[in-house]
């Protein structure tokens, strides 16, 4: 089941993205690991810069989270995550195709260059790896995020985008 979660979610969504982000440990590059990964504050600070989470129960736990944020003319599919113990039973899937009917505008992903599993999630789901002619200027304009992850990081595309 996918629902919206709440405020008293936020503990739960904190733990599912930590559990979920030691995947990135080895990684990613050494400097831009830290624990926990997405401390509670900063996941509230996403929240308050308009990301609203979707969440996959299996259950009755809430085991995978997907965030999308309206940026203009396009959206973000931000902090997707699911438990290790819940992954391939399809909550990505779904949570994924939830997010997609919420937008009717072209919908942009930023991951870890590195994370090339999640990478292939998104490229199975119709998305496709932007140049990175193109990623560099989509991290700075949307992203509120340091040179060293924009360097380090790819933008996926769904369908809908065509470049300026």
């Amino acid at each position: 089941m996918i629902r919206a979660c709440t405020d008293r979610d936020l503990p739960v969504i904190c733990a599912i993205v930590n559990d979920a982000a030691q995947a990135y440990r080895g990684a990613i590059p050494e400097d831009r690991w830290h624990e926990p990964y997405m401390p509670l504050a900063e996941l509230r600070g996403e929240i308050a810069a308009g990301v609203r989470f979707w969440g996959w129960e299996e259950g009755g736990e809430l085991a995978g989270v997907m965030g999308i944020q309206d940026r203009g003319e396009v959206d973000l599919i931000r902090h997707a995550y699911v438990k290790t113990r819940h992954r391939r039973r399809g909550a990505g899937t779904e949570l994924l195709r939830h997010i997609e009917s919420l937008s009717a505008k072209p919908i942009l992903i930023g991951t870890w260059a590195a994370a090339g599993w999640a990478i292939r999630f998104y490229e199975k789901h119709g998305y496709r790896v932007l140049s990175r002619a193109e990623t560099e200027p989509l991290l700075r304009r949307y992203w509120s995020v340091p040179e060293r992850q924009i360097a380090t990081s790819v933008v996926l595309a769904s369908a809908r985008w065509r470049p300026a």
